[in-house]
């Protein structure tokens, strides 16, 4: 894969000897590699078929830094999907909180949608953890996904002014539209037609909320 680590952090490997880092700062340094390691030893072998061993080559760490600090694989997996899906929200959350007419949502939707897409584009390799091994994982997994999936259709609900069941129902209908379309071209690797999905989904928005659906 070609994308890169997720915006927050970035992987590096510590020189041997002295550094002058603390124990904390050491074990931080470790378990981000670890969770860049999963994703990226995932994004080849998928989550059933990557063992431990293909995470400790990605991630360049020995098998007993590896099991201080994650019990098992399912465990770091769960650790990195959690990361992955902070770094979505936290895009997203600062895309449609940027500069631009309060009183024009759809211009919001817009920004916040370019961001989850671009990132997501970026970073494939760490989307396939939250948009598709997710289901391989497990019913914990799942929960996490729709938890996120959630926090997600609050923020459409909040723009598009969707306060009854049936507007955030709109709204729900909308993110998981949006993560079924993203699927195809994300397993397909291809980054240009993950950002090109914007403007349809942004057309189909449009008419909706001009035709008082999420005001239901």
């Amino acid at each position: 894969m070609g994308d890169g680590a997720p915006s927050v952090a970035t992987r590096r490997r510590l020189p041997r000897g002295r550094h002058g880092l603390s124990r904390e700062e050491v074990e931080g340094d470790q378990r981000l590699r670890i969770l860049v390691g999963v994703a990226e030893a995932m994004a080849d072998g998928g989550y059933v078929g990557t063992p431990v061993a293909a995470i400790l080559r990605s991630a360049g760490v020995s098998r007993e830094t590896f099991y201080r600090l994650f019990p098992d694989k399912h465990t770091a997996y769960l650790a990195a999907f959690d990361l992955v899906g902070g770094v979505l929200l936290a895009e997203l959350d600062s895309a449609i909180a940027g500069p631009g007419d309060p009183l024009d949502p759809l211009d919001r939707v817009e920004r916040g949608l370019d961001r989850y897409l671009s990132t997501i584009a970026e970073h494939r390799a760490h989307a396939r953890l939250f948009l598709v091994e997710s289901y391989a994982a497990g019913a914990d997994a799942i929960a996490r996904r729709h938890e996120v999936q959630e926090r997600i259709t609050d923020a459409l609900a909040a723009l598009l002014g969707a306060r009854s069941p049936s507007g955030r129902f709109a709204c729900q209908s909308v993110v998981a539209t949006v993560s079924a379309l993203i699927v195809p071209p994300l397993v397909a690797d291809d980054a240009d037609a993950i950002a090109a999905l914007a403007p349809a989904v942004l057309a189909h928005v449009r008419r909706l909320y001009d035709a008082g659906v999420f005001a239901d």
